[in-house]
């Protein structure tokens, strides 16, 4: 893997849990070496679309996600190499702690991420009220897997110099690993969370403010230049190797009739991964993004994706424009292809009920729902195609995750009506998922096109079978 015959660095940013501190520390250092002039490709370890979305921001470039249980390992491997190719540096976010996967193997952690794509690992410590019991926790996840590359550390929520001082001391006695910063305790407001972590990006009034505050921390208590100097390192470089293209669909046309695919976006639907839209346009379509904020009609399309996102906090305005509402709803029962994922799948619902008060959606499904406090649906989905539908063979098994806390108040569907049986999640209701009428589907669970082909090959399949019939 080669830029310019040069091999390209990258480092993989992780903590001891969730919470650790490793979003912050990650978009600063992004940020602070974008700022120095090098162009940094971020990453997003698992299937999180928030903070991909705030690493875009602090890198100006998208952000890509790494997830070996949603596509096999060489594809995650491909995936890396593809989107790294023409960087100086990598950036990698991990997620929850280092070892932390699905199964005893840890086969979907960090860790493994790490060793897969051979690169070193900056762990972040949360010392909240520690000081050398961090040594040992150190010391254990180095010694827990020696095939692991710890490069350095960053100590995270720090009291204070004393308290900075006895930390660092201890790690450098006893764990010979240097400690590249010392980031105090940070005040929230910069990045307020909800649900299960930060605010989106979009969401956020103050995102560039809260990308400067991210930079001046990264600048004022990390040494960059030290850090970057061990990343690209001749020892820490990943190895030379050939790319392979990314084969995006199953079967691919010669020429293919160009199609387009709207697909709305915007701060209340912006949870896509841009390999789901490169796929799309691999495939020959021609993407045009709709809101049903703003736009009252939808353009010329020949189909629909709808991704996630919390149409719930903007359920007024979506209510209120009536005119969005009722042109999507005619252009379903025109059988316009229509694919909608969690968020989306809300809009394609009769209403959400929050706080009391009922909020009309496009009314194209018969489901009413509503708002819970607690998660309703959180972790990764397996899925197995069990009925006849518009986008999937029967039989077919898919891999995505589901992460809602909206719950259903009411629904009308036949089981024929259902295309998933989940084999892991929770889904719609009952273990099913995969809710359709005509070329309408809307799902709870998320898919990655690299880890289901099948998914933008159909999607596009569809679009040109619509518009030669419109023609």
């Amino acid at each position: 893997m080669q830029k310019g015959g040069k091999k390209i660095p990258g480092i993989v940013i992780a903590g001891l849990s969730g919470g650790s501190g490793k979003t912050i520390i990650s978009l600063g250092i992004t940020a602070a070496w974008k700022e120095k002039g090098f162009k940094v490709s971020s990453f997003k370890k698992g299937p999180d679309y928030i903070d991909a979305g705030w690493l875009s921001k602090a890198a100006g470039l998208p952000c890509y996600n790494l997830d070996t249980f949603l596509c096999p390992p060489p594809i995650v491997k491909q995936s890396y190499q593809e989107h790294s190719k023409h960087c100086d540096i990598a950036v990698i976010e991990g997620n929850r702690g280092l070892y932390d996967g699905i199964d005893t193997d840890g086969s979907t952690s960090t860790a493994e991420l790490a060793k897969l794509l051979n690169l070193p690992i900056l762990l972040v410590l949360d010392c909240t009220k520690s000081t050398r019991t961090m040594a040992a926790l150190l010391m254990g996840c180095m010694k827990f897997d020696p095939e692991i590359k710890i490069c350095g550390v960053i100590l995270n929520r720090i009291a204070g110099k004393r308290h900075e001082g006895k930390v660092s001391a201890n790690i450098e006695k006893f764990c010979n690993i240097p400690v590249f910063g010392a980031v105090p305790k940070l005040k929230a407001k910069d990045f307020p969370e909800r649900h299960m972590g930060l605010v989106t990006s979009e969401e956020h009034t103050f995102s560039d403010q809260a990308i400067k505050a991210t930079l001046k921390v990264a600048k004022d208590t990390i040494d960059l230049d030290d850090l970057y100097k061990t990343v690209t390192g001749e020892d820490y470089r990943t190895e030379s190797e050939t790319i392979s293209q990314i084969n995006f669909s199953e079967a691919t046309p010669a020429k293919p009739e160009p199609v387009t695919i709207g697909i709305v976006r915007d701060s209340a639907f912006q949870f896509y991964y841009p390999d789901n839209i490169d796929a799309l346009k691999n495939l020959g379509a021609d993407i045009v993004f709709i809101s049903p904020l703003i736009e009252e009609s939808i353009p010329t399309v020949h189909a629909i994706y709808m991704g996630g996102g919390f149409p719930e906090t903007h359920a007024p305005q979506l209510a209120k424009n009536k005119a969005f509402r009722e042109n999507l709803r005619n252009l379903s029962q025109n059988g316009l292809p229509i694919y909608a994922e969690c968020g989306g799948l809300i809009f394609l619902g009769q209403s959400i009920r929050l706080n009391d008060r009922e909020y009309p959606m496009s009314g194209i499904l018969p489901i009413k729902f509503g708002l819970s406090k607690r998660p309703q649906g959180h972790g990764y989905t397996k899925v197995e195609v069990v009925n006849e539908n518009p986008f999937f063979k029967k039989g077919e098994v898919l891999k995505g995750h589901e992460f809602r806390y909206s719950s259903i108040l009411n629904i009308d569907y036949q089981d024929h009506e259902m295309a998933f049986k989940m084999e892991r999640g929770k889904g719609i209701l009952d273990k099913k998922d995969g809710f359709f009428k005509n070329n309408t589907f809307g799902t709870y669970t998320h898919i990655h096109a690299l880890g289901s082909p099948s998914w933008a090959s159909s999607l596009v399949k569809k679009a040109r079978a619509f518009k030669a019939a419109q023609a």
